[in-house]
């Protein structure tokens, strides 16, 4: 059945997709002899839905995996999503809003059944919307991060670290959430600008009536909580005041001036008052120095018993107008700045985080992490790009205790139960804490569970080995751990790969993954970073409809260059979309031409130059590509790949090849076609990674109908290409990279002076070796035809009147023009053309060149401005040479 005329995506993916997984080619083969390969997919929210980083992140893990797999590799990608625990709970609990219920109403058991009643209905949308990306993890063994074997690992992972003292409770300051009501992570906390105040408030000094040291803050509310006021120990102005007394207004409670370098001279007036229970580098400065630390806030973020009665159950923001109405009555206000600072937000409640001192579990991070900073260095896990490294070593080195509890109902609940007289027992199950509580009391006692649940990332930094069933010991997990990359965004390094590998060093024994590749973020296509509120999202379903997945995959893959941001526009992925239209048009040429796949087909036999050559650059093309994924240069195998397909083989290949396809030589004919069809194969091979719905379509319509190295079964479990060096034929591809230079620069020239499409010119070649005149004979005819030439011929004359001329290697080809064209016209829009781009060029550079228009305008714009300025000053070059040819006519 012969290709329709138009490659309809939409009637292909589905298809395909289906029967691909139907098949079972997604699966790891666990009993194999095959060398394993295994990639650990980072669990996407249950509640999430795919956007463009999702898209960039998965289409590469997918490019590697179908890369391994096509290599003969038993590659596992292990697939699975995340319970998300705020984003899930919040889900549910808007949902029950609607109805008027709360979560208090029901329970916490009644709770949580309702959020896996939502899970089980609507938490498999993002898994549907890889499958439409073409993702091809081993969807039989996904894992979700509450699923009960998962459960196992995270209770086990608790009580061993808490028996081996690495997690312990403790009363430390934590990101607070007054809206939710839990402790947040530091990913969960979003920095805003904000317009404030700076307030510069006077503390009496104790014993010196008319003496005041002078402090400035941005949060008066919290002085009710000063516990101390610090300057810097070499600060000359407050030598005398170190280790004496303030009052502290509207308090009354005596509170020391200590010397500590937090303070900073040069800020203020160099005195900060130090809040230890409310401040992060507050609480340091509390703990060197012994400071009482003062909670003075609730749950709700009012205030509490510990202020003044005239406060106490206040808002914060209320208590801050009272508190500054008192210290303006009592004259302790020196002066009020403006102050442009950023504050702390909850990303879900959008509501500003406090930090608040209560008590939480945590995990002793600075142990775990040596063994992880080591692994790192020693190169057992290696960070692509490598700067990335250092992101990994500066937290990893400075690391501070892991808050891992959080206030929700959603999640792994902590094992550990209470005693009435506070004793903490932590098991592996209930009736375990159970006996050991009735052996320590001697009387069977009653334990309450602690209410608390498991940050999110503690239970996905076991991901590596708990989806391959630890803690038993599977043969999954014997086979596929460590795994070999793990592909990433560099904002989840501290959050997700910097646990993964303090935990699976810890219990493993091994680093999770050998490689951990950081890729960049998917922009707009002016480059600034998409968000709802600028409305510049771009939706990668959007785009699949509209162009096909193929197109968006090869777009991300295309731009996913080391260090740079991709810029996404529906306008590339058009381009992209044209470019699978260019290979579904040349494959119907072949169809249509007769280029049939011929089993068992040795590219070795070729005697035609034009043959020997395009088997040579495929040769090239494939190696580039190895040597690119190999390197995780994911841009540059896709560049490869399209200068390939588009150029070589579309533009070159099929037009060097229809005189012979049309001509009488039987022969010639026969050859042609079989090498033809053999290159398409291949090239479908080496593009499948990338675009795997068109060439699977494409490969099932020509693929060879037998045995051999290519059969005829599906293209995603078919062997990768092995051409080798020993197909590159030197003397073809000069050949013919000689006919294809001087048939481009032609075409150029021609475009340049504005000679008609139609028009016929004459090629004379001078000063040509010998070499060169053996390729005129040889390749005459199809560079004129090519080159729209009515002669090509050497000669040994000087430049014809008239004549515009080009550089070939050793020899000069005239194309008499003045027969043509009209050179004085030509020559004045030429010269308009000139002046216009110069106009432009000079606007660009003087917008650049002024100190204001830098120092104002976001970085994006004046990148935009500067690769502007570098597309007009090629376009002037272009315009000059053009100009400068014409003057030698």
């Amino acid at each position: 059945m012969p290709l329709e005329k138009t490659f309809q995506p939409s009637e292909v993916e589905k298809r395909h997709y289906d029967a691909w997984e139907k098949s079972g080619a997604f699966a790891g083969q666990v009993t194999s002899n095959k060398v394993p390969f295994t990639v650990m997919m980072p669990p996407p929210n249950v509640t999430g839905s795919l956007h463009m980083g999702h898209a960039l992140n998965m289409t590469l893990q997918d490019v590697l995996t179908r890369y391994e797999r096509m290599h003969g590799k038993d590659a596992l990608w292990q697939p699975g999503t995340d319970h998300a625990g705020i984003a899930t709970q919040m889900v549910v609990e808007r949902q029950l809003a609607e109805q008027g219920i709360r979560r208090t109403d029901l329970g916490r058991e009644k709770f949580v059944e309702k959020v896996w009643e939502w899970k089980a209905k609507s938490g498999g949308m993002i898994t549907d919307q890889l499958r439409r990306l073409g993702a091809s993890p081993d969807w039989a063994r996904e894992r979700f991060t509450m699923d009960e074997g998962l459960n196992k690992a995270v209770r086990k992972v608790f009580v061993d670290l808490y028996r081996q003292g690495l997690i312990y409770r403790d009363k430390r300051l934590v990101n607070w959430d007054p809206k939710l009501h839990t402790a947040i992570s530091d990913l969960e906390v979003v920095q805003k600008e904000v317009k404030g105040k700076l307030w510069h408030l006077k503390y009496p000094v104790e014993g010196q009536p008319d003496r005041h040291l002078v402090v400035a803050t941005t949060r008066p509310e919290t002085m009710l909580g000063d516990t101390a006021v610090a300057v810097h120990p070499d600060d000359a102005r407050y030598q005398d005041l170190i280790g004496r007394h303030l009052t502290l207004p509207l308090v009354g409670r005596r509170i020391p001036v200590v010397g500590d370098e937090h303070a900073d001279p040069e800020t203020g007036s160099g005195a900060v008052k130090i809040t230890p229970a409310h401040d992060f580098n507050d609480f340091e400065v509390g703990k060197r120095h012994g400071l009482e630390m003062i909670n003075i806030f609730d749950r709700d973020a009012k205030l509490n018993d510990s202020v003044p009665e005239k406060y106490r159950g206040l808002d914060r923001y209320d208590a801050r107008k009272l508190v500054l109405e008192d210290l303006e009555a009592q004259g302790l206000i020196e002066r009020v700045d403006d102050h442009a600072m950023t504050l702390p937000y909850g990303d879900r409640s959008d509501v500003v985080i406090e930090p608040w001192l209560t008590d939480q579990w945590y995990c002793d991070a600075k142990t775990l992490a040596q063994p992880a900073i080591k692994a790192v260095e020693e190169g057992r896990t290696v960070f692509v790009p490598r700067q990335w490294e250092n992101t990994y070593f500066e937290w990893m080195r400075n690391i501070q205790p892991w808050c891992i509890s959080r206030q929700l109902w959603w999640g792994h609940q902590i094992p550990a139960w209470y005693a009435p007289d506070g004793k903490i027992f932590v098991a592996y199950t209930e009736e375990e804490a159970q006996a050991e509580a009735d052996k320590h009391y001697g009387t069977p006692t009653r334990l309450e569970r602690d209410a608390d649940v498991l940050d999110t990332w503690f239970s996905s930094g076991l991901w590596p080995f708990s989806t391959l069933g630890w803690p038993e010991k599977t043969a999954h997990l014997a086979r596929y751990y460590p795994g070999d990359v793990l592909v990433t965004g560099f904002d989840i390094i501290f959050f997700w790969v910097a646990r993964m590998m303090m935990l699976g060093i810890h219990f493993m024994g091994d680093v999770p993954f050998r490689t951990v590749y950081i890729h960049a973020l998917v922009r707009d296509e002016h480059g600034q970073k998409m968000s709802k509120s600028k409305g510049n999202v771009i939706d990668p379903l959007e785009l699949i409809d509209k162009f096909g997945c193929d197109a968006l995959r090869f777009t991300l893959v295309a731009q996913a260059g080391q260090n740079r941001d991709i810029k996404m526009s529906e306008q590339r992925v058009e381009g992209y979309r044209n470019f699978a239209t260019k290979l579904w048009n040349a494959t119907r040429f072949c169809e249509m031409n007769g280029c049939v796949a011929v089993p068992d087909f040795d590219p070795t036999s070729a005697q035609q130059s034009l043959n020997r050559w395009i088997v040579g650059r495929l040769v090239k093309a494939k190696q580039a590509v190895d040597l690119a994924i190999e390197g995780y240069r994911f841009d540059a195998a896709a560049s490869a790949l399209y200068q390939f397909a588009w150029g070589e083989f579309c533009d070159w290949h099929l037009e060097f090849a229809k005189p012979i396809l049309q001509g009488e030589d039987e022969g010639a004919k026969a050859e042609t076609r079989a090498v033809t069809a053999w290159v398409l194969g291949q090239l479908l091979h080496l593009m499948h990674p990338f675009m795997p719905f068109i060439t699977e379509e494409l490969w099932a319509q020509m693929g060879p109908q037998g045995s051999g190295k290519l059969s005829s079964g599906k293209l995603m479990t078919a062997p990768w290409p092995d051409a080798d060096s020993g197909l590159i034929d030197a003397g073809a591809d000069a050949d013919l990279g000689w006919v294809i230079r001087l048939v481009g620069e032609v075409r150029a020239l021609r475009a340049e002076m504005n000679v008609p499409p139609s028009a016929q010119v004459t090629l004379l070649v001078k000063d040509a070796s010998a070499e060169t005149r053996e390729r005129i004979a040889r390749y005459g005819e199809l560079v004129q035809r090519l080159a729209r030439a009515q002669r090509l011929e050497a000669t040994a004359t000087e430049a014809p009147k008239g004549a515009a001329q080009l550089v070939l290697d050793e020899a000069t080809v005239f194309l008499p023009l003045a027969e043509i064209i009209d050179i004085a016209k030509e020559r004045a829009r030429l010269s308009k053309e000139l002046d216009k781009a110069k106009g432009e060029a000079e606007k660009i550079e003087k917008k650049l060149g002024n100190p204001q228009f830098i120092a104002k305008a976001d970085p994006e714009v004046i990148e935009e401005q500067r690769a502007k300025l570098a597309e007009v000053g090629q376009a002037r070059a272009k315009l000059t040479q053009a100009l400068d040819r014409l003057a030698q006519i």
